[in-house]
């Protein structure tokens, strides 16, 4: 893993990369296998930032409070470890089944508190990912929003590792669904379509993305 300052040099970079192409857009640093201390040094000289997490258990490794950071939850979340976070993230991403909205709602309700979620969609169906068939995303949306701790705020998808003229047609197909999804809880400018990442965040901006998550781009390669 890289130094702080370099990382921070790559976060500049890669945000102006971001909002040059889209002014509004989120960039959420997908921090897996990131270190406690190369965190703490980005949040420092960047407050405002957004870290995005896959395990449970990592970011409870991880997690501390800072002025400005935010953490997110961004990978497939297992109901038994809905209690250990609901406290700690501003947004779930991962939400892909009735189930699993219903336990966030009802820890969500323990602590008073009402959780963002996205739901994601698996669009390219891949059996290998999490997320909702298209045909039963429509059914979960409608639950999702009569639970009073849940905010439905937009979409979510990993999409496949493929060339890019394979992409387009489904990010095409993502941001329709995004769109008739807004428009039918009547969204406002801030709902989410949550798409791209460290291979093909211009791409998914340049097709509706409003939210990248951006892993090695900004922290160097992974040590596995």
């Amino acid at each position: 893993m890289d130094n702080v300052s370099e990382v921070v040099e790559r976060y500049d970079k890669v945000l102006s990369e971001v909002r040059g192409i889209s002014p509004r857009a989120t960039l959420v640093l997908a921090s897996k296998m990131v270190s406690r201390e190369v965190l703490e040094g980005l949040a420092a000289r960047r407050p405002g930032v957004i870290y995005g997490e896959n395990r449970v258990q990592e970011l409870l490794s991880k997690y501390f409070p800072a002025e400005g950071l935010t953490w997110q939850f961004i990978g497939r979340l297992q109901t038994n470890k809905v209690k250990y976070i609901v406290d700690k993230v501003s947004l779930i991403q991962s939400v892909d089944s009735l189930r699993l909205a219903e336990e966030i709602e009802r820890r969500s309700a323990k602590i008073g508190k009402v959780m963002n979620v996205l739901v994601e969609v698996n669009i390219g169906g891949e059996e290998s990912k999490g997320g909702v068939p298209k045909e039963e995303l429509f059914p979960l949306i409608d639950a999702i929003s009569a639970m009073p701790h849940l905010r439905l705020s937009g979409l979510m998808s990993v999409l496949p590792a493929t060339e890019e003229g394979e992409l387009i047609p489904l990010y095409d197909e993502l941001y329709a669904l995004y769109r008739e999804v807004a428009a039918k809880v009547g969204a406002g400018e801030d709902f989410i379509l949550s798409a791209g990442m460290s291979g093909d965040y211009a791409l998914a901006l340049s097709h509706g993305s409003t939210m990248v998550r951006i892993g090695s781009k900004v922290f160097g390669a992974r040590q596995y």
